[in-house]
């Protein structure tokens, strides 16, 4: 039990912190003080500035504005401004619930929080926001130097693309060396010249353009040069998980200078196929799968079609040819005097716009157990289905998004005429940003992407010249800037 002299120490420590702590909300409460006053004393410069844009306002024509342009919004971002410590009173707490509230009608997914202040960053990261960046520790010397690293983090802009290629194929099929970068009747031939370092490159010289002209953006313009595209996406996965992030992203793949914002997806599969293995000169008496291999290949040619008359899609060049089944290697039998007691099959599945890719999986798996429970030995003896490597998703941007309205004015700016707007039979990155990290993605470069994967590839230089011209207007129309 504590005796008078502990409790007369207890009464005076608590009174000493009472003495420190009414000292520290002296010297917030002045700190505040001085905040308001600098702001009152901006405030007339900023009403009279308000007035004048105001009355500028009827006489100017939007169209030639885009930041006045009336667009659907899909996605907000909340700049949420704290301190970093405490003892401002119910500054931070005030703020924070006002951001919580706010950001929660809108629904937490559709949201990104950029936080100012510790205060900010801790509140919002303990209850799982989707947090694009941070900044603590400088409002001791803020300066303006503080609000252009911000806003060039709020306003950003990427080019993607990969450099990774599929194998060449057999070399005896091309006219030169696949590695060659021969250049012959204006066109770029070799391995990756479509698919795609001509689109990557067009990005990179795009931007050497708006620096030697001088031309600086208002927001930050990164380039992603990425590899693991052809086998899944790994290298664009690793930029999204370190925190890239940007309000959209053009990736320069093959689209014949089309627009895709919508991409098919594409799910790698292997099929194993049961036999039984006997002597050739009895071959009765065994089970041929490669046989059987035949009688499932025909019913996958009928499921493809069966599917696309299932799903209704728009913005396809053919309905019918939206999500392609594709046997791609075979491997059966061990000698040719054996009946075969097995055959490898590997493919590609192709995802409808919409669809998600365990409901495709899910989709063939079950159409594989039918066919082979209509056969007396595959019955018994089911194949088996192995999914690996590429499982690309279907992703899409919405057509109506402000990136996909002022990549058609950067193209029309350029070209003259309208754009084609078409979706892509193929995986690729885009799936990545608009599933993933929620950021609008479009699939725009040159090249014929039906001479990608193909022996004698090539890029026609024109597209190439085309495609950096509007990139160039594309960087300027997106970000705005100034040249210096």
């Amino acid at each position: 039990m504590a005796n008078l002299k502990d409790i007369r120490d207890r009464i005076k420590s608590v009174k000493s912190i009472q003495k420190v702590t009414k000292a520290m909300k002296m010297v917030a409460a002045a700190k505040m003080r001085r905040a308001q006053e600098n702001m009152e004393q901006a405030r007339p410069y900023s009403n009279r500035l308000s007035e004048i844009i105001q009355n500028l306002l009827p006489e100017v024509d939007r169209d030639l504005l885009p930041l006045l342009e009336v667009r659907v919004v899909n996605r907000v971002a909340y700049v949420v401004v704290t301190s970093d410590k405490g003892l401002a009173g119910s500054f931070n707490s005030s703020v924070l619930r006002k951001a919580h509230i706010e950001i929660d009608e809108i629904g937490k997914e559709n949201v990104d929080v950029f936080c100012i202040g510790k205060k900010a960053r801790d509140y919002f990261k303990t209850r799982g926001y989707n947090i694009i960046e941070s900044h603590v520790d400088f409002w001791g010397e803020l300066n303006f130097n503080h609000a252009i690293k911000i806003g060039n983090g709020i306003i950003s802009h990427f080019l993607n693309g990969h450099v990774d290629v599929v194998p060449t194929g057999a070399e005896a099929l091309w006219d030169e060396s696949p590695w060659s970068g021969s250049v012959k009747d204006g066109r770029i031939y070799g391995r990756g010249s479509c698919d795609m370092k001509a689109g990557l490159a067009s990005g990179i010289f795009a931007i050497q353009v708006l620096q030697e002209i001088g031309f600086k953006p208002n927001g930050n313009v990164m380039v992603q040069s990425v590899v693991g595209e052809e086998s899944g996406g790994c290298g664009t996965l690793t930029n999204i998980v370190k925190g890239y992030h940007g309000d959209g992203v053009v990736i320069l793949e093959p689209t014949s200078l089309k627009m895709s914002p919508i991409q098919s997806g594409a799910l790698t599969f292997r099929l194993t196929i049961p036999g039984r293995a006997t002597h050739a000169a009895m071959r009765w008496d065994g089970v041929s799968a490669i046989e059987k291999f035949n009688l499932i290949h025909q019913s996958i040619l009928d499921l493809e079609k069966h599917r696309h008359q299932s799903f209704e899609v728009r913005y396809y060049e053919s309905p019918d040819r939206v999500a392609p089944i594709n046997i791609g290697t075979i491997k059966g039998g061990e000698w040719h005097s054996t009946v075969p007691e097995s055959v490898i099959a590997e493919g590609r599945f192709g995802v409808f716009p919409g669809e998600t890719a365990q409901d495709a999986r899910d989709a063939f798996e079950s159409h594989i157990q039918n066919i082979s429970n209509k056969d007396t030995w595959l019955k018994n003896n089911p194949p088996v289905i192995e999914w690996f490597e590429g499982q690309f998703e279907s992703g899409q941007t919405p057509v109506d998004h402000p990136l996909i309205q002022t990549l058609t004015d950067s193209f029309v700016q350029t070209v003259g005429d309208a754009p084609i707007l078409e979706g892509v039979t193929y995986g690729s990155d885009l799936r990545l940003f608009t599933n993933h990290a929620q950021i609008p993605a479009v699939l725009f470069g040159p090249g014929d992407v039906r001479l990608a994967h193909a022996a004698n590839e090539f890029v026609e230089i024109e597209e190439v010249l085309t495609c950096i011209n509007i990139m160039a207007n594309m960087i300027i129309n997106w970000c705005g800037g100034s040249i210096e």
